[in-house]
């Protein structure tokens, strides 16, 4: 899986800009900006962003801001983010001056040069930028990522679109960046099954689904119309054959996804409490574990051979197959006449139990297992 980064900007953002010369070089000058301490803190555990500090230090060096006068509050910033488990894994400073800037200067992006240009290790339209400034949100747009400024007002309203969130709470905004991050991209090549798939926790914007059996296709998309996640699913299977191949493949695939999720997360709820979800004349019930334990359990009857071009025999085996990747508990039933209704009342429940589950509990201090580990 590819980086992404938090490219983050300084002063107004992490520390308070003083007004009238925009330089923090005295003690009395320096604050931390409402929030902005906890929610860096947050961001760092519960995601896995790259930290990178961006910012314009104009005429740093020169006789207007000497060095002694800067490194002092730089370091002393960079010591209390420590002490709350926040470390930068890169610091790039432009000491350029606004009118005369140099190519680095934000919004240019020559700093960041060697992250757009290693596209093999890093992901720019991944990554975000976080800042206080329209430059910031322009600095977005020229590295092919989106922002969250923390402000409330654009001069130019073309930049709105390249905005994950405007807000001047700290809190809101680490919350936008939390649920952005964790794209999960799997690709799975056999004989039998080539299969694409990504998932895309913080937009829901994206739902597309084809597997070429087409009931299995409308069953697919109710995962995320109902929790409420993105996702590319492509696959082109052996259907010559039948259905086998690419109903269970698929289910080894999300299955996995959601492995891969809920294990990079860690913090989440881990459980997705019993749904009981009603389609006219049924009733479906799911609920989930995801600890580690793959087992189902599975109490559903179907009479027809098909529905729609989809084999009932393959329901069982594609939620086992789904369970054993996801390695999550999960317990199924449904109850009553229409076959269409009750598998689709099924796929429903369980997309509200993967929304449950996979959320971050922010209240949570240690993973949600008394071993310590999920």
């Amino acid at each position: 899986m590819k980086n992404r980064i938090l490219f983050i900007d300084r002063d107004g953002t992490i520390i308070v800009e003083p007004p009238v010369d925009y330089q923090v070089d005295k003690l009395e000058k320096f604050a931390f900006v409402n929030g902005a301490i906890l929610s860096l803190s947050k961001i760092r555990k519960y995601t896995d962003f790259k930290f990178v500090m961006a910012t314009n230090q104009d005429g740093l060096g020169t006789d207007s801001f000497p060095e002694k006068d800067f490194w002092p509050y730089q370091n002393l910033m960079l010591d209390v983010l420590k002490s709350v488990g926040v470390e930068f894994d890169d610091i790039l400073i432009d000491r350029s001056f606004e009118a005369s800037p140099s190519p680095s200067r934000k919004p240019g992006v020559e700093m960041m040069r060697k992250y757009l240009d290693d596209k093999e290790n890093f992901s720019m339209e991944e990554s975000l930028v976080i800042g206080d400034r329209e430059t910031d949100v322009l600095l977005a747009k020229n590295l092919g990522c989106k922002a969250v400024f923390l402000g409330t007002e654009l001069k130019n309203p073309e930049l709105e679109k390249y905005c994950l969130i405007k807000t001047t709470d700290w809190t809101e905004a680490e919350r936008a960046i939390i649920s952005y991050n964790n794209v999960i991209d799997i690709n799975r090549n056999t004989k039998e099954t080539k299969i694409t798939l990504k998932l895309y926790p913080g937009n829901p914007e994206i739902k597309n689904v084809d597997t070429g059996v087409k009931f299995f296709d409308h069953m697919l998309l109710q995962l995320p119309v109902h929790g409420c996640f993105g996702m590319d699913l492509v696959c082109k299977g052996d259907l010559e054959v039948d259905e086998h191949h690419t109903i269970e493949d698929v289910a080894i695939v999300l299955g996995s996804a959601v492995y891969k999720l809920w294990n990079l997360r860690k913090y989440v709820n881990r459980y997705g409490y019993e749904f009981n979800l009603t389609m006219d004349d049924c009733l479906a019930s799911v609920a989930m574990d995801l600890g580690g334990r793959p087992w189902l359990v599975y109490d559903a009857e179907f009479k027809r051979e098909k529905i729609g071009d989809m084999p009932t025999e393959m329901i069982y085996h594609f939620f086992k197959s789904f369970s054993d990747n996801a390695k999550c508990n999960l317990n199924i039933s449904a109850k009553g006449v229409n076959e269409h209704h009750k598998l689709e009342g099924i796929f429903k429940a369980l997309a509200k139990c993967l929304k449950q589950a996979l959320n971050y509990d922010f209240t949570l201090q240690t993973i949600p297992s008394s071993k310590g580990t999920l």
